[in-house]
């Protein structure tokens, strides 16, 4: 937390000194700039005019130069120098201390008979000049150098520069204030978070983060609560699932062992008792294979590594296999079964899903029925997708329990449902294959006594089916 402090602290750091460096250098440019250009505008009309007063003299010489000056307005300048053809010096006003002559500027006049104007700052003042040729009839007759020095300016600009100065210093300490107090605040928080997952990683699944603020941290922790919740939601079921599957294996596992003992125990006891023992036996052991059979089944369902190969199933076919081998239980324990099926009904899934979905559906609908009851099994096209509902007239599933039917191990009546040799698993296995396949199922009373379970496939495209 302290790094990521640190990295945020020094990026903003950094950023407002490459703010600051371009407001401390952006705006002295931009003005050093606008008076080059005013001298530049300025000092070529002025020295114009004096060199066109002095080139109407028939000769250069200082008292004619002097002369003519003295009705000029030549206040302004710091040097004023007039060279004759042969850039020897007719006339130098001196100048005062620190002006200078650039001598190379003269002699480029001269020979090329063209202006040349220099502008530099020196940190203290202005320095511009210009030198313009004279010439009478077409022929250079000298050149005048005119030198200004201008600190007035430089003056205003070192003072913006130092007022600027100022503020940035202002500015950067507030600014660097602003952003640790900032992060001080943002990294608290954050470690507040850290310490919330640091409590639940420790197994604390009932701890929950206090939420401050609307922000995106806000919202973190409330994106943290919300998985804390499922995960001790799914902890408490994988303990109830521990605790259930413990329970339905320890319970044929002790009458497995009881029969045994008692066989053992008992040096005399007769055939056809043993016999019985041994067949309770078998039947406890049938039992833990189902039990066992149904958890893998489930393990499988889970497993997200597990990846299923849907392919297309004809729902009629399957519902009339399932009923196949389900007719022989229903007449046993005097059930009446009627069915409902249409043509066309194909999904994508895995036939052995699919069977097993009917088979289980219909097998808990005849065994929790009652004696001279219906199961109703009814296969329905749909224009976007296939429906199968079972409905049977048996004991019904009371509305506070119908949202825990689909939870493992989950029973409305423990007692019947163990006499019937059911495990609680059946309806978890139906609900995820369903789920694993794009489908839903949801569960109703059946009017006037019963349940109805409607089952919902999504009808598959042409190129899925390849029809």
């Amino acid at each position: 937390m302290r790094s990521l402090r640190f990295q945020f602290v020094g990026f903003v750091a950094a950023l407002l000194i490459l703010l600051l460096v371009l407001l401390n250098t952006y705006p002295i440019i931009s003005s050093r700039d606008a008076v080059f250009e005013e001298k530049l505008s300025s000092l070529p009309g002025r020295a114009s005019a004096v060199a066109s007063s002095l080139s109407s003299l028939d000769k250069l010489s200082r008292e004619s130069v002097a002369e003519v000056l003295r009705f000029l307005d030549v206040s302004g300048f710091a040097r004023i120098v007039v060279v004759d053809h042969a850039g020897l010096v007719v006339y130098d006003t001196g100048g005062p201390t620190g002006s200078q002559t650039d001598i190379g500027d003269i002699l480029r006049a001269l020979e090329n008979s063209k202006t040349v104007f220099r502008s530099v700052f020196s940190g203290k003042a202005f320095s511009s000049s210009m030198v313009t040729p004279l010439s009478a009839e077409g022929t250079i007759t000298g050149a005048v150098y005119l030198y200004e020095y201008d600190a007035e300016r430089a003056e205003v600009i070192f003072s913006f520069q130092n007022r600027l100065r100022a503020l940035s210093i202002g500015i950067a300490v507030f600014a660097l204030a602003t952003v640790g107090i900032f992060s001080a605040l943002i990294m608290r928080r954050l470690q507040e978070l850290v310490r919330s997952m640091r409590a639940v990683a420790a197994g604390d699944y009932g701890h929950r983060h206090v939420i401050k603020g609307q922000d995106e941290i806000a919202e973190l922790g409330e994106e943290f609560n919300l998985l804390t919740e499922r995960l001790e939601s799914t902890e408490q079921q994988r303990r109830r699932f521990v605790s259930d599957a413990s329970h339905e294996l320890k319970t044929p596992l002790a009458s497995i062992r009881l029969l045994s003992d008692s066989i053992v125990q008992n040096e005399d006891m007769p055939p056809d008792t043993v016999r019985e023992f041994v067949t309770d036996i078998g039947n406890e052991a049938q039992r833990l294979q189902r039990t066992t059979e149904k958890l893998l089944e489930l393990s499988r369902l889970d497993d997200n590594t597990v990846k299923f190969s849907p392919e297309p199933v004809d729902v009629k076919q399957a519902a009339l296999d399932a009923l196949v081998f389900l007719r022989p239980l229903a007449k046993e324990k005097q059930v009446h079964i009627k069915s409902e099926l249409d043509e066309g009904c194909v999904v994508m899934a895995s036939q052995d899903h699919m069977f097993q979905i009917i088979f289980n559906l219909i097998e808990n609908a005849i065994k929790y029925n009652v004696p001279e009851g219906s199961v109703t099994l009814s296969l329905k096209g749909l224009e976007d997708g296939v429906e199968l509902s079972v409905e049977d007239t048996g004991i019904g599933i009371p509305e506070e329990d119908r949202p825990q039917i689909f939870s493992r191990f989950y029973r409305v009546d423990k007692a019947r449902s163990r006499e019937a040799g059911g495990s609680g698993l059946g309806l978890s296995i139906v609900h995820d294959a369903v789920s694993a396949y794009g489908g839903s199922i949801t569960v109703e009373q059946n009017k006037p006594q019963g349940s109805r379970f409607i089952v919902r496939f999504p009808r598959p495209t042409s190129e899925e089916t390849g029809i």
